[in-house]
């Protein structure tokens, strides 16, 4: 039952978030160009910074946790793939293929859950260490498949790729860049000045707020049930079939306490946040995502505890 209870103290006031951005737009305190500037400053701007912050003050030791290491890398390069392939066969309306592969894959490691790990631990556990290893291919593969799947790359039903401006929309994404710049910090144990830090993290603690009320902003029920059928399917595999799939696999491998929690968070863990931002920023069909976020959110407090209670059943955790 305590379980449960944090999982919905976790959850549902970021679902409740997305519900004020509805409501902040009935009352007319914002409006749709208030949200499409928010989505332009938290993808260009607010959560390069909270990426480059996380992945520069993370201590790792890479000797003792290879093989953590390894798991989280191949899993997620595995799971794209599963998504992609899904996608692209059993989905008709191919400006969909990108949104759907990203949604029903790419979950909220810190942003959504952090929160069960600490419940569990009282600190982070093995998810830092895990965001390291997936974080960055879930931002390069997620700008792969966008990018793929782009409206403005589609003619016809079919891709129309140019290689060239695929790998210049991967080499400029903004949440890459913030990653591949906090790499040296975290590597060699650089540190910035206080003075840089204070507002770097100023303004990178508004992504998560502005991403919540622009996506509520936008969410209309109408395209919920235009596309709830689709949307459910990436919700069921995201928070179900993933660790379903996966979870065994690690569980054999030896994974036990905190490494698994950080397993599930990451193949359980609701859609993220930004991928929304990132779907709209590149064409995509943003309303698909924003469903899938939205739904993934919902039910990942029931999911989450349900998994939570299988593992400590075992004595895994």
């Amino acid at each position: 039952m305590d379980n449960f209870i944090f999982a919905l103290n976790a959850t549902m006031p970021v679902f409740l978030v997305i519900l004020a951005g509805k409501f902040f737009i009935k009352l007319g305190i914002i409006n749709e160009s208030w949200a499409s500037v928010s989505n332009k400053f938290a993808f260009y701007v607010a959560m390069p910074l909270v990426l480059f912050k996380d992945i520069s003050s993370m201590k790792i030791d890479f000797n003792q946790n290879i093989k953590f290491i390894l798991y989280c890398f191949f899993i997620t390069i595995i799971m794209f793939t599963l998504g992609w392939i899904i996608a692209n066969i059993f989905i008709k309306d191919k400006t969909m293929v990108g949104s759907f592969a990203q949604g029903s894959i790419r979950g909220s490691a810190a942003i959504l859950g952090l929160p069960f790990v600490y419940n569990i631990y009282g600190n982070a556990g093995m998810v830092p260490l895990m965001i390291l290893a997936s974080v960055p291919l879930f931002n390069a593969i997620s700008v792969i498949i966008l990018a793929l799947g782009a409206k403005s790359n589609l003619r016809g039903n079919k891709r129309k790729i140019d290689p060239k401006m695929l790998v210049k929309s991967i080499s400029k994404n903004p949440l890459i860049i913030g990653i591949v710049l906090g790499f040296p910090f975290c590597i060699f144990g650089w540190q910035l000045p206080p003075i840089i830090v204070k507002p770097m993290n100023t303004i990178g603690n508004t992504a998560v707020a502005l991403m919540l009320l622009s996506l509520g902003a936008d969410f209309k029920i109408g395209n919920l049930g235009a596309k709830f059928k689709i949307s459910a399917w990436a919700t069921s595999i995201k928070l179900i079939f993933l660790p379903l799939l996966f979870m065994p696999f690690a569980v054999y491998m030896g994974f036990k306490g905190s490494e698994l929690i950080a397993i599930l968070v990451m193949l359980g863990a609701p859609s993220a946040i930004s991928g929304y931002v990132m779907s709209r920023a590149m064409d995509n069909d943003y309303i698909l995502m924003s469903n899938i976020i939205v739904m993934t959110t919902l039910f990942s407090s029931v999911t989450f505890t349900l998994w939570i209670f299988i593992l400590k059943s075992m004595g895994l955790i």
